[in-house]
């Protein structure tokens, strides 16, 4: 691949260890909606939330609780934002061993970072901010914040509106893979995260076992091509 002039990267599985806040956030709320009357099961099995990582909100609730009412399901959705935020405040949650490290070195190439999540924008923002890595990015990029149907549009916005002609997509779900082949980009799969099938980075012009390996890969890529 060639030197990208522009890093564009999932947060959940790629730089955040989102099983670190997501666990005992998924836990609370159901403790939460079965208080508020709202669902009467047991909490379903903590791998469907894993597992859907990487899909549009509205799809996870559908996988994770298929039988509960869209009522239950919308509160779903405010209490698990409401239990990352106490989350991130509370502490414990983890980024990937030397995503700072490796963040720091490829600013120091000249390479223009960005976030490119299909997660709400306070819960992007949040983890960012929470762990000190949102002033690496250029933007922080959601689908709640954008309002976009798929990672693909979300990505394309990105690149019109900051003019990027050249990029690598860093992620490690089916909708990065996509997003990156639909926008004729640079795909490296992480598969580091263990959230999905292996058949899921099929696609990725290069896989990674750790996040540093990021900036050798970057290191020793072909130079851009003149114009």
């Amino acid at each position: 691949m060639k030197k990208p002039e522009a890093i564009i990267f999932d947060m959940d599985g790629t730089l955040f260890k989102t099983e670190t806040l997501l666990v005992p956030a998924y836990h609370r709320l159901f403790d939460r909606l079965r208080a508020e009357g709202l669902y009467t099961d047991e909490t379903p099995p903590v791998e469907r939330i894993l597992g859907s990582l990487g899909m549009l909100l509205e799809e996870i609730w559908k996988r994770v609780m298929p039988d509960a009412s869209e009522e239950a399901r919308r509160r779903a959705d405010e209490l698990l934002l409401e239990e990352e935020e106490r989350g991130l405040k509370s502490g414990g949650s983890e980024l990937y061993p030397n995503v700072v490290e490796t963040l720091q070195a490829l600013r120091a190439h000249g390479v223009k970072l960005f976030v490119a999540s299909n997660g709400p924008a306070p819960y992007v923002e949040g983890v960012a901010r929470a762990h000190g890595i949102a002033d690496y990015f250029e933007e922080l990029y959601s689908a709640g914040g954008r309002k976009t149907a798929s990672k693909v549009d979300l990505v394309r916005i990105l690149l019109d509106e900051h003019q990027i002609k050249s990029a690598w997509m860093v992620g490690d779900r089916s909708s990065d893979i996509e997003a990156g082949a639909e926008n004729g980009l640079g795909i490296i799969g992480c598969a580091y995260a263990g959230f999905g099938a292996n058949e899921e980075l099929e696609g990725s012009h290069v896989l990674i076992q750790h996040f540093e390996e990021l900036a050798q890969l970057y290191e020793t890529s072909e130079e851009k091509q003149a114009g």
